[in-house]
């Protein structure tokens, strides 16, 4: 059951076992109009059906340099064009003012995901993260952003990812998204979709 603070979502299965929706998963714009719209061109070209945001998105942030194309007004513009289509949580970049200029909720410190019997919990990563993950049960999957690496882990019990950063990446990692269709996780670069890392649920 979702508290107050967070956003449930379902990935219903169907009979074959198909998932229905597929899942474009990005984090850590910081503002930056040019990879805000890089981003929305490869969702675009996905075919996905919902974009989930893992927070710190108009925002650069004291600790980094201005991002390229730095215009958070311009960000909040093609973002709001996309609001039906956006699940987001708060990232540690993320105030009240910033939803004051997103038609979207950007303010819930997590969401859940259900896919397939497991748990996905959506969070940003500066509160529970790699470091200090909430309760989970075995086979359930942390999915954070914050840190601007594309990680994909086994820890105790659970499976921790991370999709990198849209316009900060750090550690000689690429600007990158995730993907998440019938049980498949897909990190790929942003200049063109091109896969780099993979997981598949259950191993299938």
């Amino acid at each position: 059951m979702c508290g107050p603070d967070a956003v449930c979502v379902r990935a219903f299965l169907e009979k074959d076992t198909k998932a229905v929706m597929k899942y474009f998963i990005a984090s850590d714009i910081h503002g930056s109009a040019h990879y805000c719209q890089k981003m929305i061109e490869r969702y675009a070209a996905e075919k996905a059906d919902r974009l989930i945001l893992l927070g710190d998105i108009l925002y650069h942030g004291p600790r980094n340099d201005l991002p390229e194309e730095y215009d958070p007004k311009e960000v909040s513009r093609m973002l709001n064009e996309l609001a039906d289509e956006i699940i987001c949580v708060r990232g540690n970049c993320e105030a009240e003012v910033d939803q004051m200029m997103l038609s979207f909720p950007v303010m819930a410190e997590y969401a859940l995901l259900e896919m397939g019997g497991k748990l996905i919990y959506l969070t940003h990563g500066h509160i529970y993260g790699a470091d200090n993950p909430p309760p989970m049960k075995k086979g359930d999957i942390l999915l954070s952003g914050h840190t601007h690496i594309p990680v994909c882990e086994e820890r105790e019990g659970y499976m921790y990812m991370n999709p990198g950063s849209v316009s900060i990446p750090k550690e000689d990692s690429p600007h990158s998204y995730m993907t998440l269709e019938d049980g498949v996780f897909l990190w790929k670069n942003l200049a063109g979709g091109e896969v780099f890392m993979e997981y598949r649920v259950n191993g299938r």
